[in-house]
């Protein structure tokens, strides 16, 4: 399976890597690309992982992508959505849920995902730790990449196994353990 791995460069979602450092076959892109770009290559790739700082109307670029006179802010947003409606898709940003609903897309997918403190705060978390958060983003992160090359009900199964325990004593993993989705 040729996978495509689109993660936009930000040091505030490097804990996302493990995720995919271990993808057999894999393209990685983190900037320097169009849309155009990235629309062939999604059509070249059976799966195709999008991370990082979105909302519901997409994938942020973080100024990384350029090109096509592109000036949204976004590296995947309605303009991908037929190319992304054949694909295996694994989209992990906040409320990415949103877009998936909205376009009817299939795939493994997050909701709000508190990622740092101060979304902690806005989601209701008052007085999380910064050491609360990062054991919830390195704990995903691992486990979803030491099931990355299995089938996507088996990635999402296996991560939300352990997340799930995880949760029991950390209020951001079981935040974000309630709003990790698999549509097929």
């Amino acid at each position: 399976m040729k996978t495509l791995v689109i993660h936009p460069e930000d040091r505030s979602t490097d804990f996302l890597k493990p995720i995919y450092e271990n993808v057999s076959d894999a393209t990685i892109i983190h900037g320097g690309v169009s849309k155009t770009q990235i629309k062939q290559l999604i059509n070249e790739h059976d799966r195709i992982y999008m991370m990082g700082h979105g909302s519901p109307s997409g994938l942020f670029s973080c100024a990384k992508f350029g090109g096509d006179n592109d000036y949204s802010g976004f590296i995947i947003d309605h303009t991908m959505v037929e190319e992304l409606s054949s694909k295996e898709c694994i989209f992990i940003w906040c409320n990415a849920d949103q877009f998936v609903t909205k376009y009817n897309l299939k795939g493994l997918y997050s909701g709000m995902f508190i990622s740092e403190v101060g979304e902690a705060y806005y989601c209701g978390l008052p007085g999380t730790s910064q050491s609360t958060v990062d054991t919830s983003n390195d704990s995903f992160a691992r486990w979803m990449g030491e099931n990355a090359n299995m089938a996507l009900n088996e990635i999402y199964h296996n991560t939300m196994d352990n997340y799930e325990v995880l949760a029991m004593d950390n209020p951001v993993a079981d935040y974000n353990a309630q709003r990790l989705c698999l549509a097929e």
